[in-house]
């Protein structure tokens, strides 16, 4: 919501048919991933393009089905799960795309697709295979890295393997679909893309879902609220959303103003851990952890807060703040990734360094301490998201990308079996047989 954030031009394109995979899907919501597909899905078919989902099964959802104007075909597992004897990841991830290989071969059968649209690393093996096997372009959206995910550390062999294979599709990609410039540059510089090949789109928002109903509002206030400030967060609880750093400035909060609460919305594996941290402060009557709210409860809490904070370490985009904002919340947002690029200080909301409780805690006190100023930013940036991130626009420019693609598609694939020609020459050349080695320097 920057002020010079580039603004959207939405020009009329042809009809395009297009393959989307995707491991997440609705029913399958496993975090923001599913939504974004949907979502982007709807909007590409309501402006003309025919668009074919291919997907994870889940219990009772029928194998395929045309929803909202889209086609969804639901890979269905294999009887025989996880064949290695192990429950990892990685196995997992093979599996899945055996299936959604078959279930993708199946869609191309009913009618021919103009390109391959594939959503994360997990999907990568599917969408290599089905744009060479159709020889089609291959457009890949990075919603964020493993690099990235783990401040650049790189523990353990699975992280190192995901990494790669982050690596390989988007090298296989004739463009690269990045939700911020920040995530343009980590692309770039992680796994050797041309900068020239990514495009910036970034996420959009149904800005009307998230305007909750004044009594709605009323009610969330009334449930959470006490005589002070409501602060709010909303999100997953894993360490690199930051939530501790908000614990930690809540004993100042409290303190300047008598009778805040703060309200976490989200669940996830670190939640155990901030708790433990809330009762080590003696923050029980002042935090209270929700869990996870659903899409009528969240956009009442964050209507109802003085302040929504994002204190994120690591945030390739921050979908939280435009749905922050689009549900009328003042916003306090850390200086990173995507988020520097979405918020203008001061205009849209205010910032705050990562990392630093006692900068977010300013940050905050700045909010609720004046509430002329806080309601003057959620306004602007209200109006902000509904301008510059609605999906019809995001659709636009994502079917600009698939439009690139086809047009660069021959050079492209020139260019690629070129070089793994080369690749594939430098690995005979290797001693010992080690062709792995050579194929992937």
């Amino acid at each position: 919501m920057s002020a010079d954030a580039e603004v959207i031009d939405i020009q009329p394109a042809r009809r395009q048919r297009v393959l989307i995979l995707s491991w997440e899907y609705p029913p399958v919501l496993v975090g923001g991933l599913g939504r974004h597909v949907h979502a982007l899905s709807v909007a590409l078919t309501a402006a003309g393009h025919e668009v074919t989902v291919v997907t994870r099964h889940a219990e009772g959802a029928p194998l395929e089905e045309y929803a909202e104007g889209v086609r969804v075909l639901r890979a269905a597992e294999d009887p025989v799960r996880f064949p290695l004897a192990t429950d990892s990841l990685l196995a997992w991830t093979m599996a899945f795309n055996h299936t959604l290989t078959r279930a993708a071969l199946r869609a191309a059968e009913a009618g021919g697709f103009d390109v391959v649209h594939a959503h994360d690393w997990l999907v990568a093996h599917t969408a290599v295979t089905l744009a060479e096997h159709l020889d089609l372009p291959l457009v890949t959206t990075i919603h964020a890295t493993e690099a990235g995910r783990h401040q650049g550390w790189l523990p353990e062999e699975m992280n190192r393997t995901i990494h790669g294979v982050e690596h390989w599709l988007s090298n296989a990609s004739a463009r690269v679909i990045a939700c911020s410039g920040y995530m343009r540059d980590q692309v770039a510089r992680l796994f050797d893309v041309p900068a020239g090949r990514i495009d910036v789109v970034p996420n959009g928002v149904d800005d009307r879902a998230w305007h909750a109903r004044p009594r709605a509002v009323s009610a969330a206030r009334a449930r959470f609220a006490g005589d002070g400030p409501l602060v709010g967060y909303a999100g997953r609880l894993v360490y690199e959303k930051g939530v501790q750093h908000l614990v930690d400035a809540v004993p100042y909060l409290r303190d300047r103003h008598p009778g805040l609460r703060v309200v976490i919305a989200g669940d996830g594996p670190y939640r155990d851990e901030l708790v433990d941290q809330a009762q080590r402060l003696r923050l029980a009557d002042t935090v209270r952890f929700t869990g996870f709210l659903d899409a009528t409860q969240l956009p009442a809490v964050l209507g109802a807060t003085d302040a929504t904070v994002v204190p994120s370490l690591y945030e390739p985009f921050g979908m939280i703040a435009l749905e922050a904002a689009a549900a009328g919340a003042p916003l306090a947002v850390a200086e990173t990734g995507g988020l520097a690029e979405i918020v203008e200080p001061g205009v849209t909301g205010v910032t705050f360094p990562q990392g630093d409780p006692d900068a977010l805690a300013g940050a905050v006190d700045r909010l609720v301490g004046d509430e002329v100023f806080a309601r003057r930013l959620a306004r602007r940036a209200r109006a902000v998201v509904a301008e510059r991130y609605t999906w019809s626009a995001i659709a636009a420019r994502t079917a600009g990308s698939y439009a690139t693609a086809r047009r660069e598609h021959g050079a492209f694939r020139a260019r690629r079996a070129a070089a793994l020609l080369t690749a594939g020459r430098s690995a005979i050349a290797i001693p010992d047989g080690n062709l792995l080695a050579g194929a992937a320097s």
